[in-house]
């Protein structure tokens, strides 16, 4: 039985690390071409122009949008951050992208109804949004890691395209040519650097998936939340930080466990603790933001999750 469960855990290491790493190199390259190639000036302009409260709903709104996990939502909002974002519009980002996007949204519509898909989507979009408004102003902004770049490449970089422009000052052509390929050259250091910060964490959160799924009994969930009871909630959205409830394996769940007696409000304090604040998401996370970041953004998926279970409730 334990051989057995070694090598569950491996088997879910190995699928969920190689699975991530390829997730993060491929947004890491192409936020680095975004970074090179489109007028970062244009975005700076109208992001830092928008009031507090447009820029949270630009935030949220841009999460409902982009069907992503934690891996690839990182590298996203560090870019987001680059180009003169406030961590307000950041934060609703990070909120929104794993919880109600197009595709959740999509898979709760299928399986509970439009109805709750419909108020599902907008108490997490408006959670986002108030998390933006109130703890993206706090202290808490100040907890964002620093993006490491190459110093060494960066003045490599310039002085490259000095003498670029001292040779080809007479052919336009050329200068053109040579400037591509330097973009080029710098969105693909921008994605090695992106990804060197990020997917150790990455790795950390393979490893604490796999254990999760190998060691954590399944017969936790049914013996703890899955009744009608108050405290189910609570106990649902904390248990559900652990679990890394990934969408197309909470679903199935969760319709089981209502079968068997578990209230609507549980059953969406899970699903919302577990996709949104997850412990391997958590540990992604740790790759850009300090620790209290970390865990302002766990509690406040966690309250999400309570919050939205009690309203689920009753109704």
């Amino acid at each position: 039985m334990t051989n057995e469960k070694l090598l569950i855990a491996l088997e879910e290491f190995w699928h969920v690390t190689w699975v991530l790493v390829v997730i993060i190199l491929g947004i890491s390259l192409f936020t680095g071409f975004v970074k090179e190639f489109i007028p970062q000036k244009r975005f700076q302009k109208k992001l830092k122009n928008q009031n507090l409260f447009i820029g949270a709903i630009m935030g949220a709104a841009l999460g409902m949008l982009t069907p992503f996990c934690s891996a690839s939502m990182v590298p996203i909002a560090m870019g987001i951050i680059q180009i003169g974002a406030p961590f307000s519009t950041v934060l609703p980002f990070l909120i929104s992208a794993p919880l109600c996007n197009f595709v959740v949204v999509g898979i709760i519509w299928a399986t509970f109804g439009w109805k709750i898909a419909i108020l599902y989507l907008l108490w997490t979009f408006l959670g986002s949004v108030v998390a933006g408004l109130t703890i993206g102003r706090s202290r808490i902004q100040f907890q964002v890691k620093n993006i490491s770049e190459s110093k060494s490449s960066n003045k490599s970089c310039k002085m490259i395209q000095v003498n670029e422009t001292k040779e080809c000052s007479n052919n336009r052509a050329t200068e053109k040519s040579i400037e591509t390929e330097q973009k080029i050259r710098n969105a693909i250091r921008f994605a090695g650097a992106l990804s060197k910060q990020i997917i150790p964490y990455a790795v950390i959160g393979a490893a604490i998936s796999g254990i999760a799924l190998a060691y954590l009994p399944s017969t936790i969930v049914e013996r703890y939340v899955g009744n009608d009871s108050w405290y189910a909630i609570p106990l649902a959205s904390a248990i559900g930080v652990p679990l890394y409830l990934r969408i197309e394996m909470a679903i199935p769940l969760l319709k089981t466990l209502l079968m068997k007696g578990m209230s609507m409000g549980a059953a969406i304090a899970l699903l919302i603790g577990g996709t949104g604040a997850s412990l391997p998401e958590l540990a992604i996370l740790s790759s850009m933001l300090k620790p209290k970041g970390v865990i302002t953004f766990g509690l406040t998926v966690v309250l999400l999750a309570m919050m939205g279970g009690f309203l689920f409730m009753f109704i």
